[in-house]
């Protein structure tokens, strides 16, 4: 869950020059009227096949709306439709095969760039020079578009390709054959005109804010309670938030881990309120109470200095960042709108109104009451993480680390290990091999993730921690749903029919596979424990998740309103923003299940730092995955992940529809959850 996917971290950046927006410019920057599109269409229609009309009326007039004065005249104009307009059925798809060929030697090269140039910054190796940060920031890709629009392919693309929209797309999509679909995706490509200089700006501070996330560790042997004892091994250092969270999930376990989750917690409102002192942020060289906030060195209590707001002003240069291309798609003139809208593909106010109902459900209220009858305690805020409903909590991490680390010493051990792993889930000898040669797996700086290829013959990344002693749970873990990323990677690369469709809908699709395969980690090692309850333990596992996830979804939606409500705002005040929109949303869905209000908690989230609006992925893929697993349930899981994903990217509801025959729904989630409530009581 905690991957930062190959859908942000490149094809993001490689295709921001395009977002999903119709742009139409000022008339002071056009040649065109309305009568002289009209003239062109008609002559157009006159010399092509019935069944292009439609569509040349389309590629026309949106060609146009992107056509400026320093392209050329209006005769111009009607000259290149007139020479590069497909006149027929048959002249159409020979021009798309020929494009999606090169488009996929463009964007796969582009993407093996950019995974090269990063390697310095994602893969712990080596020491991290100053120029590795300028090189992981350069964008390969960033000029295309406009390249593309100078020398007229893009325009090519338009006229033959016009883009529908979200709305059309769905009216469509029932009628549409495979070829028609990859059409309609090839008309999203081109369809603004942004500046390379803005998207190379995004694609620099985005790098920066990831080397912000991937470098903030905390010692967590050099951190004192009140009696200034050491709860933690020495040598214990974790990442924020992910690393943070997972020991802390991991105390459940441990008749000790309640003053653990404790001390964690108060880590973790330091952060958050940038309270933190920068002395302590990837560095041991003092002992750190966090609860009062006391540094020590040598015996000495010393001064330090907060962070100052360095978290938020990431955030806020993004916001920047992004703001600055709105101008540049008028039909969506809001990241908020390009994310949901386009990206996604399911409108902002749809996924709240999803996530809203869940976190609504009075179910929860006896989820909690189960939580705190098990764990013979009222609940506290960290308890968003509890993690006693998974077979899991009972076991001794320990000694599951133990026979990791044997089994995976390093990172070549889990590698070679790849098609064993599928082959125990259900994959044939020879696929599981055939699809195991596809991935490489690489040794993360940060919590990990996956990278995948963008053209056939390239691989895709595993990235994850493997420590000096080996591979323990978090890092297996982790490199489990990584796994799951990169198998939908592969599949829905090499094994779709049209290389426009490829990949899935949106990154919740992707979380899903990666969901669905970390649930299986402890079967994979044959340490899972049978329960004969361990279904309706499951389904509120999920559910009591999807509370936590969606409720820190909200968060990163509002303080993106809130950004584009507060123009001009700086880091401290975004800070006070977001602390507050935190505490907001924690009082009206929380408050009344754990019986504490004003809790921050939910504003902890790195991803809300790094990847923008990138949070509602998560809960998405975990309904889609709920959904997808209860199908398969009794049925084939290799078989059917083949038949799911070879869909490609298609729209989300049109897929779900495909996989499961329903749309995207939190209904069979909270009634899974009502049932099992009953069965426990």
């Amino acid at each position: 869950m905690q991957t930062k996917s190959i859908f942000l971290v490149a094809i993001v950046l490689l295709l921001s020059a395009w977002s999903n927006a119709t742009t139409v410019f000022g008339k002071d920057k056009s040649t065109m009227n309305k009568e002289d599109i009209k003239t062109i269409v008609a002559s157009l229609q006159q010399n092509s096949a019935a069944d292009q009309h439609q569509r040349i009326e389309k590629g026309v007039n949106q060609a146009a709306a992107l056509w400026q004065a320093d392209d050329g005249s209006m005769e111009d104009f009607a000259a290149f439709c007139m020479e590069y307009n497909a006149k027929n059925a048959a002249e159409r798809k020979a021009i798309f095969e020929r494009m999606q060929e090169n488009f996929e030697l463009l964007w796969g090269s582009y993407n093996k760039m950019s995974v090269g140039l990063k390697i310095p910054l994602h893969v712990d190796e080596g020491e991290i020079l100053p120029i590795d940060r300028i090189f992981g920031g350069y964008s390969p890709g960033a000029h295309l578009s406009a390249d593309f629009f100078a020398n007229k392919l893009a325009f090519i693309t338009i006229l033959n390709f016009p883009h529908f929209s979200l709305s059309e797309k769905t009216v469509l999509s029932d009628k549409w054959s495979r070829l028609e679909w990859a059409y309609a995706r090839m008309g999203d490509i081109f369809t603004s005109r942004i500046p390379a200089e803005l998207i190379q700006n995004y694609a620099q501070l985005s790098t920066d804010a990831d080397a912000y996330i991937s470098d903030y560790n905390i010692y967590m042997g050099n951190l004192r309670n009140d009696k200034n004892k050491s709860l933690f091994p020495d040598d214990l250092k974790l990442i924020t938030h992910w690393g943070l969270r997972d020991e802390l999930k991991s105390q459940y376990a441990n008749k000790d881990g309640l003053e653990k989750q404790a001390i964690i917690y108060e880590v973790m409102k330091r952060i958050i309120s940038q309270e933190i002192p920068l002395e302590v942020i990837n560095n041991n060289e003092y002992l750190w109470n966090p609860s009062t906030n006391s540094l020590v060195k040598d015996g000495a209590t010393m001064r330090y200095t907060f962070e100052p707001n360095t978290r938020y002003q990431h955030l806020l240069n993004l916001h920047e960042a992004l703001k600055a291309i709105d101008k540049f798609s008028p039909n969506a003139p809001s990241y908020i709108q390009r994310q949901f809208d386009e990206s996604m593909e399911i409108p902002v106010d749809d996924v709240e109104d999803l996530f809203i109902e869940l976190l609504s459900s009075p179910v929860l209220k006896d989820i909690a009451k189960i939580i705190e009858t098990r764990m013979g305690r009222k609940l506290q805020p960290w308890d968003i993480w509890y993690d006693g409903f998974k077979t899991r909590s009972s076991l001794d991490m320990d000694k599951i680390d133990a026979v990791l680390e044997a089994k995976y010493p390093d990172k070549t051990a889990f590698e070679a290990d790849l098609p064993h792993i599928l082959i125990k889930l259900g994959f044939p000898e020879d696929t599981a091999f055939l699809l195991a040669s596809r991935i490489t797996v690489d040794p993360s700086r940060g919590a990990g993730h996956a990278w995948g290829a963008a053209m056939k013959g390239d691989k895709a990344r595993l990235r994850t921690r493997i420590g000096a002693d080996g591979m323990d749970y978090k890092g297996y873990n982790i490199a489990i749903h990584e796994f799951g990323h990169n198998v939908e990677q592969t599949i829905s690369l090499y094994d779709i029919d049209y290389y426009m469709l490829n990949g899935v809908p949106n990154t919740s699709f992707t979380e899903a596979l990666a969901f669905a395969f970390q649930a299986r980690d402890l079967e994979l090692i044959d340490m899972e424990v049978e329960n004969k309850e361990a279904a309706y333990l499951a389904a509120l596992d999920q559910m009591w998740s999807n509370y936590e996830i969606m409720g820190v979804s909200l968060v990163d939606i509002k303080v993106w309103k809130w950004l584009y409500a507060n123009p001009g705002a700086d880091a401290e005040g975004l800070k006070l923003a977001v602390n507050g929109i935190a505490k907001e949303v924690w009082n009206t869905y929380f408050a009344k299940v754990f019986g504490i209000k004003d809790s921050p908690i939910l504003a902890v989230y790195s991803h809300m730092i790094d990847n923008p609006l990138y949070l509602s992925a998560y809960p998405i893929g975990q309904l889609i995955e709920f959904q997808f697993g209860t199908y398969i349930n009794d049925k084939d899981f290799a078989d059917e992940v083949y038949r799911a994903f070879k869909q490609g990217r298609v729209i989300p509801q049109r897929w779900m529809i495909g996989a499961v025959g329903e749309p995207i729904s939190v209904k069979p989630m909270i009634d899974a959850a009502t049932e099992a409530v009953k069965a426990m009581q």
